[in-house]
């Protein structure tokens, strides 16, 4: 028997060492001879293709610093007579309370059943059998192995099942907050191979569908271990490439495939939306196992699906917000790049200013619509090359409250906040803005936002009528008009970006003129 001292006075047998797995046995006894004939009335036993890995103490003391060390002994045999007449006793105490360990299944022994009456000590300490040493013979104690580590399985079971559901929970809220349905995918994905007590040491679930076009795609739903970072990105390009070849045969083939240690579920949902699972597993996987995975496979498919579909019709309107921005700034002859910068220059400074995380992602796509009531101003006035007269920019000056009217009627938060910042992004600080010369925190964060951006874009871009002037220039302007044209505070934090503000002339360059 080959032995090794795992620490003073422990003795862990490694005679069998498996492939699959192991049960820890503690042996807490201060009897050596208690120790050898329960390994070698137990050293053949497995269960689950796992065999038994045993540890030796001769003292309570020794067995509490062994369970504080192995936290996931499976069981422990211990002695109630050791240092003291009742050191088992208070052992058993000691794991079940300052371990906090209620996992550990506990068969108490004595060769005293005098010293501590049986009926008592079932009943006062959370222990799940207790034997005096001479009614356990070999098949009696073999009984008492399976049955205790089936429950120890169990309870890990259900452990682990709800640590994963803490997960899904967890995930579920992740997804409602920011729309990461990728996690939830993987969180879920993670919660039934506890359920199905399932060792895998890759599992990916994929969709594979066409749109009206016959165009095809195919995204990473859902992962486990390291891949779950890739799933974000939706890529099935991004995992292994013998994996992409077992999903490509699987829908090449429209049908699941068994590969030794490989499974690749092919299920198709509906005329254009297919699901593929790809699970590595160490053991045949049963018919319950599979029907499990196929229902976790069709409803994350189904459910990415139908919420795909309705962030494809966000994203539509987000961009025609931005086409309708371009088509207005296009019409008064300026560039649509302007929309594109200042729906990010603004997004920017609210952040800078501290803005929550709902505010800042609406005004991304409400800052486009701000000069949307210009789509009711005449031509002759938008494109005319000389100066208003006052008739002329008392028109111009309208398309403040004519974008408000267009917006205002909508429940929409992104049209609520586009007609806000409309109607408010000509007034000033101080009160001598447009159109009705509100000043300081009358005038809503959003329009004073607008306000600085609009002005700082308009300065460093090229137009017709003029050259893009200096960042210097630019800073120079923000300082004079601090506490006058704009928010003190808004100047003091566009200071600080006002390279970055720059920068995106360069990436989000105006066309030619």
């Amino acid at each position: 028997m080959a032995l090794f001292k795992k620490s003073a006075d422990v003795i862990e047998d490694t005679s069998h060492k498996p492939k699959q797995g192991i049960w820890k046995v503690a042996i807490i006894d201060d009897e050596p001879g208690i120790h050898d004939v329960t390994r070698f009335a137990l050293k053949n036993l497995t269960l689950d293709n796992r065999v038994l890995q045993f540890y030796s103490c001769y003292s309570a003391a020794e067995g509490l610093a062994l369970l504080q060390t192995e936290t996931d002994i499976a069981l422990a045999f211990i002695d109630v007579v050791m240092e003291t007449d009742h050191a088992g006793l208070e052992l058993v105490q000691k794991i079940r309370t300052e371990l906090n360990n209620h996992s550990t299944r506990i068969i108490l022994r004595t060769g005293q059943p005098g010293q501590a009456p049986e009926d008592q000590v079932i009943r006062d300490f959370d222990i799940n059998d207790y034997k005096a040493k001479t009614e356990l013979t070999a098949a009696r104690l073999k009984s008492c192995v399976y049955t205790s580590l089936r429950s120890y399985r169990d309870i890990k079971i259900i452990e682990q099942s709800q640590r994963g559901m803490e997960k899904v929970i967890a995930a579920s809220t992740s997804v409602l907050k920011s729309h990461t349905l990728h996690n939830f995918g993987s969180a879920v994905l993670e919660q039934t191979l506890q359920l199905l007590n399932l060792e895998s040491s890759a599992l990916y679930l994929t969709s594979y569908h066409q749109d009206l076009y016959l165009d095809t795609q195919m995204n990473l739903l859902a992962a486990t271990g390291e891949m779950i970072s890739y799933c974000e990105g939706g890529s099935v390009e991004t995992l292994p490439g013998d994996v992409r070849e077992y999903i490509i045969e699987a829908i090449a083939l429209k049908t699941s495939l068994v590969r030794d240690n490989i499974y690749v579920g092919f299920y198709e949902l509906s005329g254009h939306v297919t699901s593929i699972l790809y699970l590595q597993h160490n053991t045949k996987l049963t018919d319950f196992q599979v029907s499990i995975l196929e229902l976790f496979a069709a409803n994350v498919s189904l459910t990415f699906e139908n919420l795909s579909g309705r962030e494809n019709v966000q994203q539509t309107q987000r961009e025609l917000i931005l086409i309708i921005g371009d088509a207005i700034e296009q019409r008064s002859k300026e560039t649509g790049a302007h929309v594109r910068r200042v729906a990010r220059m603004t997004e920017m400074l609210a952040i800078a200013i501290g803005m929550h995380a709902d505010f800042i992602e609406t005004i991304r796509y409400a800052a486009p619509l701000h000069d949307v009531g210009k789509i009711g101003i005449p031509e002759s006035i938008l494109h005319k090359p000389g100066k208003l007269d006052a008739e002329e920019w008392a028109i111009m000056q309208t398309h403040a409250e004519k974008g408000y009217n267009l917006l205002a009627g909508s429940n929409r938060i992104i049209a609520k906040m586009g007609a806000r910042i409309a109607y408010t992004h000509h007034e000033r600080w101080d009160g001598q803005g447009y159109p009705r010369g509100i000043a300081k925190e009358e005038i809503p964060i959003e329009g004073r936002l607008m306000a600085i951006v609009d002005v700082i874009d308009a300065l460093l871009s090229k137009r017709s009528y003029k050259e893009a002037w200096s960042v210097d220039a630019v800073r120079e302007y923000i300082l004079a008009q601090s506490g006058k044209q704009f928010d003190p505070v808004l100047c003091e934090a566009s200071l600080k970006l006002l390279d970055a503000f720059a920068s995106l002339h360069i990436h989000i360059p105006d066309e030619p003129l």
